[in-house]
Parts: structure tokens; sequence; C-alpha cells
């Protein structure tokens, strides 16, 4: 697209300012599962652990197939290069996916399920408990952590701005909605919608109108985007778009902005409400559920695990509503776990 060949995972100079980083999936997979087997090998392997074994044997292109690892690995490779202090800005280009925002719930998928199948307690019990257990603990936890640290930094108000880019025909009239929904729930902090006119054979008359209702929930910009005569392959030939992204505006949005007080009661006979303000363009579709420490929220189909605050995991879910542009849930303390207050 900018007129040089790319060599996967090494940066490639395509102008004075800017570089290109091709991420080959499986490039980045083999490496990564060598260390993890090294980390994990070396023990004895028997009756009481069957799946040391097993992991070990796995080969780097059959993890290709499990949901999330390979997707985590690719965001871990953006997160280092992120953080390395080597360039002044990352732009992931997400316009070659069928689904972007499966990319973007890969990290915090996997870790429910890392937690789901062997909780973090109970890793640190069993490596204190048998010794030969504790580099497969320490190295499911840096699984587990790199899960968390993408996702930290893809919902961080303060270093990240995502930019959505629609036709502003039917098609992304219809887009819209579900985009801005499932922005909200995964808590991205959307700082402009793009009207990419050279996409659209008819530009709709309401998508100024329907782009405009969405960046208002975000405090984002919507910007037409003209289409140009020619291809656009060099990097000087993208320059005349005139388009500038917003830089992060260091609010957060959907998710992140949850917050929780308490309506009613006190001690285990209180009523407390986690709420944010989420687009609902089906409220039909809503499900919730709750895994954990995760409350599961169910939008269009897509389906994303919401990590409780910490008062609200000693408690149970009781209702659920969505008024005013917020989801509100309700939780009322669950009496077995709740702590009680001493008596005299």
């Amino acid at each position: 697209m900018v007129g040089v060949y790319p060599s996967p995972g090494v940066p490639v100079p395509i102008s004075a300012d800017a570089s290109l980083l091709s991420l080959s999936p499986l490039g980045v997979l083999e490496p990564a599962w060598a260390a993890f087997v090294e980390a994990v090998g070396g023990m004895t392997s028997g009756p009481t652990l069957p799946v040391v074994s097993v992991l070990a044997s796995v080969a780097p292109g059959e993890l290709s197939s499990l949901p999330g690892f390979e997707e985590l690995l690719l965001w871990r490779r953006i997160r280092d290069e992120a953080t390395s202090g080597r360039w002044s800005a990352i732009i992931v280009d997400c316009s070659g996916l069928g689904d972007p925002f499966a990319l973007l719930r890969a990290p915090a998928t996997l870790s429910q399920a890392v937690n789901r199948l062997w909780p973090r307690h109970r890793r640190l019990a069993a490596a204190a408990e048998r010794p030969v257990l504790a580099r497969a603990s320490a190295a499911v936890d840096e699984v587990d952590r790199d899960c968390r640290d993408v996702v930290d930094l893809l919902r961080d108000p303060h270093t990240t701005a995502a930019h959505l880019v629609v036709d502003p025909g039917e098609r992304g009239l219809r887009l819209l909605p579900r985009f801005a929904a499932l922005a909200a729930l995964t808590a991205l902090p959307l700082r402009g919608v793009y009207g990419n006119e050279g996409t659209a054979p008819r530009p709709d008359a309401e998508f100024d109108d329907a782009a405009s209702a969405v960046a208002q929930g975000f405090g984002a910009a919507v910007v037409r985007v003209p289409a140009v005569d020619g291809p656009l392959d060099r990097v000087a030939r993208l320059r005349r778009l005139q388009i500038r992204f917003d830089d992060p505006s260091g609010t957060p949005v959907g998710t992140a902005a949850a917050g929780v007080e308490r309506v009613e009661g006190s001690g285990v006979d209180a009523v407390y409400e986690l709420s944010w303000p989420q687009p609902l363009p089906e409220p039909t579709a809503l499900g919730l559920g709750r895994a954990g420490d995760d409350l599961l929220v169910t939008i269009s189909g897509f389906r994303f695990p919401v990590r409780l605050p910490p008062v609200l995991r000693r408690c149970v879910v009781v209702g659920a509503n969505w008024t005013g542009g917020h989801l509100r849930v309700r939780f009322t303390p669950d009496p077995a776990v709740w702590p009680q207050r001493p008596t005299a």
C-alpha cells in the first residue's frame, strides 16, 4: 500500500517521519510459545501433572486456533513498541479485519478464561505447596499480566485515542450504532468518527446526524473525508487528505467511566448500583451473566467481561435496567461471604 516490501517483525522506514511494522501472527507466536515451554519445562510429569506434559507437546502452529492467544501476542508486541520510547505515536490499522472488536476483546476474554481454569489464588497456593509447580504458575501469571496490561492500555484515555472510519453510505449508517455500543462496552476512547467518501458510491444525507449522535456520547468529532483522484500508495499522497487525528482526551468512556453507589439499605440489606453510559441499539438483545469477578455483558451478539469493583465481588446481581442512556445493574451483598460486624 505504501510502496515498500514489509519485513515481518522489523520496522521499515517509509518516509522521514514514519515506519511500517508488519506483524506475522505465526512469527510472533513461535518464539513466545518456545519461551513458555521452556518456562514450564524441566518438570517431572506424572499423574498429578498431566497438563504440563500436554502443553509442552503442543506445536506453535496449533495454538493459532486457541481463542485470544494469537491476538494477545500481537497486542503484546504493539504494547512493547508503544512503551519502548522509540516512537512518538503508534497507529494500529484494523481496516483489514472482519470485526476489529474481536481483536480488541481478545486479551480480556483470554484473561477471564485463564482465571476460570486456574484461578490466581489457586496458582499461588499450588506453587507454595509444590515448588515443582512454581514455574508453571509464574508462566501462567505472565500471560495473565500481559492480558491485563494490554486491556489497561487500550482503555486508557490518557494514552490511547480510537478513530472510527466508516463509509457514509447505507453500510456505514447500519454499522454506526453497533460500533458505538461496542466501543462503550470495551471502554475504547473514541475521538473521532470519519466518513470516508472514497468508499461510498452514494453518500447518505442522514450520515452526519447519525455520526453526530454517536460522537456526542464520546466527546468526539465528526469528519467527512472527501474522495481524491488517484491511488493513495505513498505517505506523501496520504497527506493530500489533510486529515488530523485528535490526541487522547484523558476522559474515560463507557465501562471505564462506570461508578458504584449505594442506593438503599446498609450492611447485608444494602443495594448497590453499578452504572455507565451505554448505547444500546437492540435493547431486547441485551444479556447479562456473572462469572467470578466479571460481569458478562452481551450487546448485539457481542459478549465482553466487565471486571467488577471490589465492593461488588461479594454481591449477587438482583436486577438491571437501561434508562437515560445508562446501563444500571443492581447488586445486594451475599450473606455467605459478606463481612459481618462483630457483635458486642
